[in-house]
């Protein structure tokens, strides 16, 4: 039964808040490590045990406390809610399997996905599409590649979440000033083709098997964001197109990779073409766009970790998935408030789902991770935690 497996999510935010209500719909014994509480998933009432302890897993440090705590709680499953947690499972892969089960790619394999640089290369030699890409590690300011790059372009750090370090340079006397400043803050870089605003944002998610199978795909559309001009979901709608998953399936193929994977794709606007941004390896912020159109992706991990059968899964279109928090900041500040698809001010009905809610038999997320919010912004001390 489901009630004998215990399920460690590391990690809060919004996606926890999904993913924890899942697992627990699902039957599955729910655990949440969290540095603080005072988050969204941190307060749901569908975590069984909370262990609120000061484990950063930005470095090799607490690998014996995260073995502690996994003995300690007899704990089947783990899943990672951000990239550093996606990063130190797959790192120390072989000293946590004996100790507890997840599926994750080998490290080599998880840096050419996550490695936004070594991703366009692999894109490249294998002619899936993606923007025009520039390896800034190997190239002098000075090259020709450089100089004749065709800018406006943008300077993206290979390593990044949440855009940190990405700068739009119109012309290649900026990228010589801004450069060396960037460098030393963020690490190695690429340079890329800049994508016209006025496509679509797809986000695409897949589960891999060992032997490559895929075990389960769904799709979203970004409909907003904020900030406007390119930031986090505040509302997405599910959708479907087989062609796309194919490709994404078949770029994972190509990494070996293993487990869990959410792909960004842009439209570029002049020829439809979607083209591949980056592998987020771990589930995404707006993750209940597709668990509320049929696919608990709690479950397909657990039971992907636990090599079990996997499970068949309808899927419907059209889900919409809003962030309040960050919508009412996308009305304040968008010119298209009045001409936007979902209509902003549809608020109820059967397809609409919230991102920082978890239910009204589950008030205190919203509550507590709107409040954190609101004093991050108001504090300028950091953006709105999603």
């Amino acid at each position: 039964m489901n009630s004998d497996v215990r399920v460690l999510v590391l990690n809060t935010g919004t996606q926890a808040l999904a993913i924890v209500h899942a697992l627990k719909l699902a039957g599955y014994k729910v655990y949440l490590l969290c540095e603080q509480r005072s988050n969204y998933a941190g307060v749901s009432r569908f975590v069984d045990k909370r262990i609120c302890a000061k484990v950063s897993l930005k470095n090799d440090a607490p690998l014996d406390a995260l073995a502690d705590i996994i003995k300690g709680e007899k704990i089947d499953v783990v899943i990672p809610m951000g990239d550093v947690a996606a990063e130190f499972l797959s790192k120390h892969k072989s000293e946590l399997l004996p100790l507890v089960k997840f599926q994750s790619p080998d490290y080599h394999d998880f840096m050419r996905g996550y490695d936004k640089n070594q991703l366009m290369r692999l894109c490249q030699e294998k002619g899936h599409p993606h923007p025009l890409t520039l390896d800034m590690s190997s190239a002098d300011l000075d090259d020709d590649a450089v100089r004749d790059f065709p800018y406006p372009a943008l300077l993206k750090p290979n390593i990044t979440t949440g855009g940190r370090g990405m700068v739009r340079v119109e012309s290649h006397g900026e990228l010589r000033r801004l450069y060396p400043a960037l460098h030393s803050e963020y690490g190695e870089y690429h340079l890329q083709r800049f994508i016209a605003p006025g496509g679509k944002q797809v986000k695409v998610q897949l589960y891999v098997d060992e032997d490559r199978s895929l075990r389960a795909a769904s799709m979203m559309e970004k409909r907003r964001w904020y900030p406007v001009q390119g930031g986090s979901n505040c509302c997405a709608v599910s959708v479907y197109d087989q062609s796309v998953v194919d490709l994404c399936h078949n770029v994972l193929k190509d990494l070996n990779w293993v487990g869990f994977a959410d792909f960004d794709l842009i439209e570029d606007p002049e020829t439809k073409e979607l083209l591949i941004m980056e592998i987020n390896p771990r589930v995404p912020a707006c993750i209940k766009s597709t668990i509320a159109a049929g696919v608990n992706w709690a479950q397909v991990i657990v039971e992907g970790a636990l090599n079990q059968p996997a499970m068949a899964f309808g899927y419907k279109q059209g889900v919409v998935l809003r962030h309040l928090g960050l919508d009412v900041l996308w009305f304040i500040t968008s010119p298209s408030r009045w001409h936007t698809k979902p209509n902003w001010f549809k608020f109820f009905g059967k397809n609409v789902f919230y991102q920082d809610m978890s239910g009204w038999s589950d008030p205190l997320p919203f509550i507590c991770g709107t409040w954190r919010n609101v004093k991050q912004v108001l504090s300028g001390h950091g953006k709105a935690k999603v």
